[in-house]
């Protein structure tokens, strides 16, 4: 099963005093990497969160964002009283003795930044007094987001699965040309040695023939590259398949793909057998393309 790294999930919960809504949002990236943007009464949450989705959420850029609508009355402003006798008898008493009128009211006093407090610690007694409240809140909210990969994960399934199957068709083709191409090879070597040979009147040497053929036969031989390929496209079906499948681990095998189909066309001459190389890493390439946004 694929589990794609992006995804969006959200989730709200209405509390006395108002509506909290969460919002994940999870984007491609090789590593784990959490963020969260909380009200400054939620961010004594911070770290519960951030645990929650690192044990949920493998790979991935993940961030979490929070909002609280309050409700009508909720936040009505309460006023310092205290501090603003204390600052209009200040300005009464140097008003006094420097013989200046001080003034009549306390009404000037009231635009005195932080003699209002706005803030209301009910979300803030919340996240400290119910904290089960809040993981099934963002247990909800990772749910939600989980499910979307999910969905975008079997689309990314079924398109690498098509794309693997188109491959492992073109490496069938390879192995079938191969063995032609082998053939021929070895053929016009020989050949073209005996008229070498004969051109300039020397004495052919059928051991000696044979030793050289034996020799460019080893360096173009890809039984070796074919083998290992078979048993990395197996081994990527496995893991592909498994119930918790692994998106480094499908990177590594493709990447080992790759490289023995490099390999083989290196080695093989063959204008065919050129181009069947071409076809698989071509189709190779868009499987690694997909893999990227694997979980």
């Amino acid at each position: 099963m694929f589990l794609s790294m992006t995804g969006f999930g959200s989730n709200s919960h209405e509390f006395s005093w108002g509506k909290v809504s969460f919002e994940i949002t999870s984007v491609n990236h090789k590593f784990q990497e959490f963020s969260a943007r909380l009200p400054r009464e939620l961010s004594s949450l911070e770290n519960r969160i951030i645990s929650l989705m690192r044990n949920s959420i493998g790979r991935g850029k993940v961030r979490i964002t929070a909002e609280i609508a309050w409700n009508s009355g909720a936040r009505i402003p309460v006023l310092d009283e205290e501090g603003l006798m204390n600052m209009f008898n200040q300005v009464r008493r140097i008003s006094k003795k420097n013989n200046l009128d001080c003034p009549p009211d306390l009404t000037r006093f009231l635009v005195v930044p932080d003699i209002f407090d706005t803030e209301n610690n009910a979300a803030e007694q919340a996240a400290h007094e119910e904290p089960e409240i809040w993981d099934e809140i963002i247990s909800a909210a990772i749910a939600s987001l989980m499910e979307m990969k999910k969905s975008e994960g079997e689309k990314l399934h079924a398109k690498v699965d098509e794309d693997l199957s188109a491959l492992v068709k073109i490496l069938d083709t390879l192995k079938k040309r191969w063995e032609v191409a082998n053939s021929e090879a070895l053929e016009s070597l020989r050949t073209r040695i005996q008229n070498v040979m004969e051109h300039y009147n020397l004495e052919i040497d059928e051991n000696r023939i044979a030793q050289e053929v034996a020799l460019m036969s080893d360096k173009w031989d890809v039984s070796e590259e074919i083998t290992r390929l078979d048993a990395h496209v197996e081994k990527f079906k496995q893991v592909m398949n498994a119930e918790n499948s692994s998106g480094k681990k499908l990177d590594f095998l493709i990447q080992e793909m790759n490289r023995e189909v490099n390999t083989m066309g290196s080695k093989v001459a063959d204008a065919s057998f050129r181009w069947g190389v071409v076809e698989a890493k071509t189709c190779i390439e868009r499987i690694r393309e997909q893999l990227q946004n694997i979980e």
